[in-house]
Formats: C-alpha cells, sequence, structure tokens
C-alpha cells in the first residue's frame, strides 16, 4: 500500500528493460572477466612451473596451449563487442575516446555499463551509481570517521575508473590540476585519485550529453 501511494504522489519514469544488443554487451563483459582471472591464473601457473627446478614440459606445454586459446576467445568477444558498441552508439563512443585517460576499451566499458549514459539524468546520479560519492561516518558528538567512497555501486565501473585516474592525472588538465590541489593540502594520494575518478566520470557524462568531443580549455559556469 506504501508503494502504491508514492507511486500516485510522485511522478515516476517508466522503466525499461535492456535492448537485445545491451543485453548481449554484458553478457560479453561478463564472460570476459571471467576469461580474464582465468587467463591470469594461466600465465600465474605457468610462472610458478618456470620457477620450478625441473618442470614438467608435457604440463607447461599445456598451460600454455590452454593460454592461446583462451586469449583467442577474448579477441573474438572483444572484437564482437566493439562492433556492437560502434552500431549503437558510434558517435559517443569516438566522444569519448577524446577525453585524455580515457582508452578505447574504457570508452566500451563506460557505454556498455551506463547504457549509453541514457539510465542517468545528472553527472552525480552516475557517481552514485559507480560509488564514487563520498559517505559521512558520524554518530552524534563523539563518533566522527574520516570521508570514504560508498563503494555500494559497480565495482567494475569503480576498478576501470581508477586504473584511468593513473593516466588522466599525467595527461588530463582538469584531473592534474585536482589532484595535485588535493595533495597539496596533504590529503592522501589516494583520496586524491578517487577524486580523479569522480571528476572523469563527470567529465564522459557531460561529453555523452552535450554531443561535444572534450575541450581542454573548457570552464564550467
Amino acid at each position: 500500500k506504501l508503494i502504491c501511494e508514492y507511486a500516485k504522489q510522485m511522478e515516476l519514469k517508466l522503466w525499461q528493460g535492456n535492448s537485445k544488443e545491451e543485453t548481449e554487451c554484458l553478457q560479453i563483459v561478463r564472460a570476459l572477466s571471467v576469461y580474464t582471472k582465468q587467463s591470469t591464473m594461466l600465465k600465474n601457473k605457468i610462472h610458478g612451473e618456470a620457477v620450478l627446478g625441473n618442470p614438467s614440459k608435457i604440463v607447461v606445454t599445456s598451460l600454455k596451449r590452454s593460454l592461446r586459446q583462451l586469449t583467442k576467445e577474448m579477441k573474438t568477444l572483444e572484437e564482437k563487442l566493439l562492433a556492437l558498441v560502434k552500431q549503437s552508439h558510434q558517435d559517443l563512443f569516438t566522444r569519448l575516446k577524446t577525453i585524455p585517460g580515457i582508452g578505447p576499451k574504457t570508452a566500451i566499458m563506460l557505454v556498455v555499463l551506463t547504457g549509453g549514459f541514457d539510465r542517468f539524468t545528472s553527472a552525480s546520479e552516475l557517481c552514485s551509481y559507480a560509488g564514487l560519492t563520498p559517505v559521512i561516518r558520524q554518530s552524534g558528538s563523539s563518533v566522527k570517521g574520516r570521508p570514504r567512497i560508498s563503494k555500494i555501486g559497480n565495482q567494475k565501473l569503480r576498478n576501470l575508473l581508477f586504473m584511468c585516474s593513473f593516466i588522466a592525472c599525467k595527461y588530463n588538465k582538469a584531473c592534474r590540476d585536482l589532484y595535485e590541489r588535493i595533495v597539496a593540502k596533504g590529503k592522501s594520494k589516494k583520496l586524491a585519485l578517487i577524486a580523479v575518478c569522480n571528476k572523469l566520470l563527470k567529465q564522459a557524462f557531460a561529453i555523452a550529453k552535450s554531443g561535444l568531443i572534450y575541450d581542454a580549455e573548457y570552464k564550467s559556469t
């Protein structure tokens, strides 16, 4: 009854499920995630066998054969994912790549994991979805913990942006200035990198919604 009353009082947006193409893209992303973990395990195993005094030739050969097959499957899926993204979001994909710190693979993942940014009406919504919004830990006047990110959100997107933040700090002027400003205040480098993740996501959202390419000289009003 409470849900019904809420629906009567609020102007709700009609929910729409993923399209066939979006569903396929998400399934490919999940499969690639599994294959990536398996690939890392095989590489570690091959290295482990190599450091043995007398590694089994048949075991090493088998492991390398499995890794080659896995690499081939991953390449096939990555090519299919790229084709699907270009088919539905060619312009968006191209514009996202103009952001310093956002490469082709990251641009693909941003498009897939956000549904082409169509699911979000504001950058703050998107940052919340990625779990990059700050959470204040406080209880009364006695318990005051340090602010931290919520981590309640899409972990894959959050991890992806964190890896991009290192490159963005070097080549993305807005991100570099933000990083240096936070570190200069005595804050931790990790906190500064998280802020850069947030900045990158907001830049991507602005690019997606504006229809423009990245402009290093742009200043928000």
